[in-house]
């Protein structure tokens, strides 16, 4: 079984918010940083060098040449240079059925990628949150 190579860190979510790159992903970073405090009720961790996540689940992934198995944030984001990253909003069938209402975003394998966050529905987005939240805690993909 593969190791999983993301986890919690002890890095100040603050001080990597407060880096952000552009300037104006600083302030979209403590915004979306709020938005998932307040929808979950949880606590920021770094995740990794550049996530940031809430809560987290068991997951055990397997691929065509091993499994990986380990904790991932139930919800997480970046915010980078291109874009802000959110993940696990569309990994449950209730929350990928609510995609197309969200406003302009694009898709990856495993996130969303939102270049503007005042260009996405904020309560479709919370909607989002609360949807993934509500994923078990013990989940196999």
């Amino acid at each position: 079984m593969a190791a999983q190579r993301t986890r919690p860190t002890d890095v100040s979510v603050q001080e990597f918010l407060d880096a952000a790159q552009p300037p104006r992903r600083v302030e979209e970073g403590h915004r979306m940083a709020a938005i998932m405090q307040e929808e979950t009720g949880a606590e920021p961790a770094m995740w990794g060098p550049s996530m940031i996540g809430y809560g987290s689940y068991h997951s055990v992934s397997p691929s065509r040449t091993s499994t990986t198995e380990g904790d991932w944030p139930k919800v997480a984001f970046s915010p980078r240079r291109a874009a802000i990253s959110l993940y696990g909003l569309k990994d449950l069938a209730e929350g990928a059925a609510l995609m197309p209402a969200l406003g302009a975003y694009t898709e990856g394998a495993g996130c969303v990628y939102v270049k503007r966050l005042e260009e996405v529905d904020e309560d479709v987005l919370r909607r989002l949150i609360r949807i993934a939240w509500s994923r078990p805690d013990d989940l196999a993909r």
